[in-house]
């Protein structure tokens, strides 16, 4: 926005000095006058109480005004200019920390976003607002380099269908003997997987814009239907899925908050032991939230690598895709989801083995109220 120039914030500050100061010698001046000069008469002689009839020669008021005015003319004039140096000096040293911040802040604009106030000295408005401003850049450095990640792997994930179909139609275009039912079905597959590739980024998108509508959301019914079409993908894996909890109502998008569950309960089934292995799916109700929490067995895994996980691409201990391992963004699309519910979202290792993630979203206004809940029943395996 263009804006015409304008006083700079220390000449506003020196002059509001100034004025005070000058404001406060006229206040002192004035009662001077009230309580002093109407005192003296305007008279020049003054009976003499020694001697009856004569008169004594005395000073009129007249003669003060004459004698006061011009020293009190040199000590506004003093006072003025001692106002406007003072009044600079000191606007200049409590503006300075601001502008340390606005220097910072045209370095981020200009791209720098490693650089930190780091406002010394005790807590005051100056300082909160360069902690804020410095927490903003660090929030901000984070978001930019996660983004870059992103944009580097999602380029390599794209690409990589990509190459594969174009290996497979070189390949046919010079082997003539090639049967073709063989090269749809695998140019079939290699494409399905773009798809869901792509479907995923867009719904990764559309969660970090927000653009849904909300309505209540019994989080148990969200899971009790993510488990039921998960089933054959669990018997096929060998693992029992387990539902259980209370009733637990938020406000959201039904569609993306199953979505959100199906990712945990999938990467549950397939990030599992290879037999008898369990999925576990909780609600629970709090005084102000409503908590899913999705357990599975499966590989120990450090807390370094678990704290990786909800980011885009990753696949637990290494990043190659495996049958029903997904694209690498069903966390990510979790944790995306999770933020644009107002929620949290925990990841911690389990004991034996495998995961515990929890999902805390605020509780609807219909929701049953500090700890007063409905039950959902027994718990039901599938």
């Amino acid at each position: 926005m263009d804006r015409a120039p304008g006083l700079s914030v220390r000449l506003k500050l020196t002059l509001s000095y100034a004025g005070f100061l000058m404001v406060a010698e006229f206040v002192l001046l004035a009662a001077v006058w009230v309580f002093l000069l109407r005192y003296v008469p305007n008279e020049s002689q003054l009976p003499d109480p020694g001697r009856i009839g004569v008169l004594l020669a005395g000073p009129t008021r007249d003669d003060l005004v004459r004698a006061f005015v011009p020293k009190a003319a040199w000590a506004l004039v003093f006072l003025l200019a001692f106002g406007l140096l003072g009044g600079w000096l000191l606007a200049g040293r409590m503006l300075a920390p601001l502008s340390r911040i606005t220097n910072a802040t045209r370095r981020a604009a200009r791209g720098s976003l490693s650089h930190r106030i780091e406002l010394e000295g005790r807590r005051d408005e100056f300082r909160e607002l360069a902690d804020s401003f410095d927490a903003m850049l660090a929030r901000l450095e984070a978001q930019v380099a996660e983004q870059q990640r992103f944009a580097a792997n999602a380029s390599h994930e794209l690409r990589t269908p990509l190459a594969i179909t174009q290996t497979l139609l070189d390949v046919a275009q010079h082997d003539p003997r090639r049967e073709g039912d063989e090269l749809i079905e695998r140019l079939r597959v290699v494409n399905a997987r773009a798809i869901e590739l792509t479907e995923a980024l867009l719904l990764l998108s559309r969660t970090d814009q927000r653009a849904f509508t909300r309505a209540p959301v019994d989080l148990s019914l969200v899971a009790e239907e993510a488990a039921e079409t998960l089933l054959p993908l669990a018997e096929k894996h060998g693992v029992a899925i387990v539902t259980s909890g209370e009733v637990a109502t938020t406000v959201g998008s039904h569609a993306l908050l199953l979505q959100l569950t199906t990712n945990l309960v999938h990467n549950a089934i397939v990030h599992n032991i290879p037999e008898h292995g369990t999925v576990q799916v909780h609600t629970a109700v709090g005084p102000e939230s409503v908590t899913l929490t999705v357990e599975n067995t499966g590989e120990q895994l450090s807390p370094p690598l678990v704290s990786t996980l909800t980011e885009p691409f990753q696949r637990g201990t290494e990043r190659i895709r495996s049958d029903h391992a997904g694209v690498g963004l069903g966390l990510a699309i979790v944790a995306s989801i999770t933020r644009a519910h107002d929620g949290s979202m925990r990841i911690d290792p389990r004991d034996g083995g495998g995961l515990r993630v929890s999902v805390q979203l605020p509780a609807a206004a219909t929701a049953p109220s500090h700890g007063v809940v409905a039950p959902a029943g027994p718990p039901s395996v599938a």
